[in-house]
């Protein structure tokens, strides 16, 4: 009935198809599905990311490569998706952060920033001539309400977890999480979950090289860190 229907549709992100879908910002969700994989997980005290990362290239540089990013001392992301549009709301989200803690003196809380930064995805799906971001921001912290993990969504959905995967392979890391999160887990544990939900879910074999690392610690005051080559592979080598 409506086979030939959808490309008028297609054309114009502010109108509705007979079925009530925005094509445009659909598409924009199969970029993010798209995307290499990411990982995050949380426990009662920590909380930790893990991405992979595609190198097309024997000629380029891997180090020049990035998949987490620092947001303030205590917030951390990956992406998914456009690396392009990414960075744009990954600056804007340094700067909401460092308005919040100049204006209030006090780190931002995460969901008050993920919100920030969802209601201005919500816009980029409003209007004629321009285009949703392709791209879905995975955010960890530890505020006040303790270890965090939050997603955005190209259509402006935000989503607090325990535990979530997003990118290529992200229903079987998903899937994998669900059986193997343990209820108290360690640090230790959610690192080797997070890097075995990975392993598990694509179809290259996981090294120092293909994979990025990032946690925050309670007992290290709540920073973001971020792990060199040879601390990802010290993991790496401890996985079952």
């Amino acid at each position: 009935m409506f086979g030939g229907g959808q490309i008028k549709y297609d054309r114009a992100l502010t109108v509705f198809s007979p079925e009530g879908r925005l094509y445009q910002v659909e598409y924009a969700l199969e970029a993010v599905r798209r995307g290499t994989l990411a990982v995050a997980i949380k426990s009662n005290e920590d909380v930790c990311l893990a991405a992979q990362i595609k190198i097309p290239s024997i000629l380029m540089n891997a180090d020049s490569i990035d998949k987490i990013f620092q947001i303030d001392d205590h917030i951390g992301v990956a992406i998914s998706g456009l690396h392009a549009d990414s960075r744009i709301l990954i600056n804007y989200s340094r700067v909401q952060a460092q308005s919040f803690r100049l204006t209030y003196d006090e780190p931002v809380r995460l969901n008050m920033l993920v919100k920030t930064i969802a209601d201005l995805k919500q816009i980029y799906t409003q209007y004629g001539g321009i285009r949703p971001f392709g791209c879905s921001l995975f955010f960890i912290a530890i505020d006040s309400s303790g270890p965090q993990i939050y997603t955005t969504s190209p259509s402006g959905i935000y989503r607090s977890y325990k535990a979530f995967a997003l990118g290529s392979g992200e229903a079987k890391a998903r899937e994998y999480i669900e059986k193997n999160l343990k209820e108290n887990a360690s640090f230790e544990d959610i690192i080797k979950l997070a890097l075995n939900a990975i392993k598990e879910s694509i179809d290259e074999d996981i090294t120092k090289e293909n994979i990025r690392l990032a946690y925050i610690r309670t007992s290290e005051d709540n920073k973001f860190k971020t792990c060199s080559k040879e601390e990802v592979n010290k993991f790496l080598t401890e996985l079952i």
